[in-house]
């Protein structure tokens, strides 16, 4: 293939890409396997009987454009539970799950992030797949989450969004944003869901994460590292986040970790380019 023909491809390209960046989307969707809520394939649950099976295994996420709201539905393996009666603490009817969405709503190298927010342990993201916004949806309340966010979360403070309004039902937990704080959703977004476990009482710069521990506690997660030199992640989306048995696979290569020489890398997904 000839040079001017190679840079009229790529041109081309461009353009596709920034098309498809601009367009609008109704609804955005990504599943994910189950079974598959132990991170890079090592962790297990905490021993109290509060951790059901299937309480952080992610099934599946939508973004639903509402209007001057977004409206984000996570399901998990298990009927949500609220054993510490999250509502006597100003919280939102659930006790236990604690979900970081990232958004990459630009697909451009050096925009964004490419570090977490503080809790998360070693992970990064490529700098062609930086977020630029992340939703919270916590048990906590919305002044709880505002101070994490200021006081522990630097820089990346101006790009966390706290819902309006989050509750469960059944199995899916829902978090309402405004438009004006997230942004209209695109068919060019990348999207990924950390899940972790909600921790009211977390240890220094930690934003409301519950540790994973080389050995399992009350309770602690275990099958990690004692430091925070594993991810401290429970389940996200991987592969083409269609919930393929493969994503299995893909998700435990994305958190493979090794202390000292290896940090895990979170994958942005981009459904609309399936």
């Amino acid at each position: 293939m000839k040079p001017s023909a190679v840079m009229t491809l790529g041109a081309a390209l461009l353009v596709a890409t920034a098309a498809l960046s601009a367009e609008p989307a109704k609804k955005i969707q990504l599943s994910d396997p189950k079974g598959d809520d132990k991170g890079p394939g090592t962790y297990v649950y905490p021993s109290n009987p509060v951790y059901t099976a299937g309480s952080f295994d992610l099934r599946g996420l939508q973004v639903i454009d509402k209007g001057s709201t977004v409206e984000f539905r996570v399901k998990v393996g298990a009927r949500i539970a609220d054993p510490w009666n999250s509502k006597e603490w100003d919280g939102n009817g659930f006790s236990l799950q604690f979900v970081q969405i990232y958004i990459d709503t630009d697909h451009k190298a050096g925009s964004g992030f490419t570090g977490v927010l503080p809790g998360l342990g070693k992970l990064k993201l490529a700098a062609d797949q930086a977020w630029d916004k992340v939703v919270l949806i916590s048990p906590q309340g919305k002044q709880r989450l505002k101070s994490e966010a200021r006081y522990k979360s630097g820089k990346m403070a101006k790009a966390v969004v706290i819902p309006r309004a989050t509750r469960a039902r059944g199995k899916t937990l829902i978090a309402v944003v405004k438009k004006s704080d997230l942004g209209q959703p695109n068919k060019g977004w990348g999207l990924q869901a950390i899940m972790q476990s909600n921790e009211g009482f977390p240890k220094g710069k930690d934003i409301l994460t519950r540790p994973v521990n080389e050995v399992r506690g009350d309770h602690r997660f275990g099958g990690g590292h004692d430091t925070d030199c594993d991810p401290q992640v429970i389940d996200i989306f991987a592969g083409k986040g269609a919930g393929a048995p493969t994503e299995v696979k893909a998700q435990q290569t994305a958190l493979a970790w090794k202390c000292g020489s290896k940090v895990a890398t979170l994958p942005m997904i981009y459904p609309f380019a399936r």
